[in-house]
């Protein structure tokens, strides 16, 4: 059965969807069979992936409001073992159709029920809201990973979303976890930066990855080309960050099944 995170912070800009391509990526790379789900009516992970959002007619959002099968919307991707749920601007619309439909939280858990055992992971790509999209993430997830610039007010921001986690986790998702914090779009140049992902540590701890996203100008060129940065420049830093995340992220899930 799939592990499926819920890749979420209600701060936009901190590196969601470069994380949750490119972490699907590294994974696939690492042999693992990933489903990337776009729940973002931005679709950047759709595009990011090379596919055209313009001309798609089966989306997320026809999974979510009318009730299509999973299997129908699924599209593989240039890499091997990965594939994806894409997303529009249609999926704009969900977040008002939602309000009026029954069990309106668990609509996407009722969507994954009949494919989470065809996949290793299922990584969701969260709005940068906590709408009720996001809400449906989490509540079909099994834990979420939080992904964190190192700025000034990345703490506060932090603060407000582990609060919104508790809260779905005593009221629709009691088995939701904290996946982990990822520092993101970090340079070791910048005191404030050093500052913050020093006390980021100090609070969470051992939740806060060692891996570190740098500030690097490829992961930001990649999705212009419709590339997961390991397709666009394998060697770059941003690339190989994101290596040893998977392979961290791997060893954190083997530890905890134990």
């Amino acid at each position: 059965m799939a592990r499926i995170i819920a890749v979420a912070n209600q701060k936009g800009g901190v590196g969601k969807t470069t994380t949750s391509v490119n972490l699907s990526a590294a994974l696939a790379v690492h042999e693992q069979s990933v489903l990337l789900i776009d729940m973002d009516p931005q679709a950047n992970a759709t595009s990011g992936l090379g596919i055209d959002q313009t001309t798609e007619t089966s989306t997320v959002y026809d999974c979510l409001m009318r009730g299509k099968p999973a299997t129908e919307v699924i599209q593989v991707t240039n890499i091997t073992r990965l594939s994806v749920m894409p997303s529009n601007a249609d999926l704009v619309g969900a977040e008002v159709e939602l309000v009026s439909t029954p069990n309106r939280e668990t609509v996407l858990k009722s969507t994954l029920e009949n494919i989470k055992n065809n996949y290793d992971f299922i990584i969701l790509d969260c709005p940068p809201a906590l709408g009720l999209l996001t809400i449906n993430a989490l509540t079909a997830a099994s834990s979420v990973l939080i992904p964190v610039q190192c700025e000034y007010y990345a703490m506060e921001g932090l603060g407000r979303l582990i609060t919104n986690v508790k809260r779905i986790q005593d009221s629709l998702n009691p088995d939701l976890e904290l996946e982990g914090i990822l520092l993101t779009m970090y340079d070791s140049r910048n005191s404030l930066a050093r500052q913050v992902a020093e006390e980021i540590r100090a609070h969470f701890k051992e939740k806060v990855y060692e891996s570190v996203i740098p500030r690097n100008v490829t992961l930001a060129e990649a999705p212009s080309y419709g590339r997961p940065v390991l397709l666009y420049n394998a060697a770059s830093a941003g690339a190989q960050a994101y290596v040893e995340l998977a392979k961290e992220f791997l060893n954190h899930g083997e530890k905890s099944a134990r």
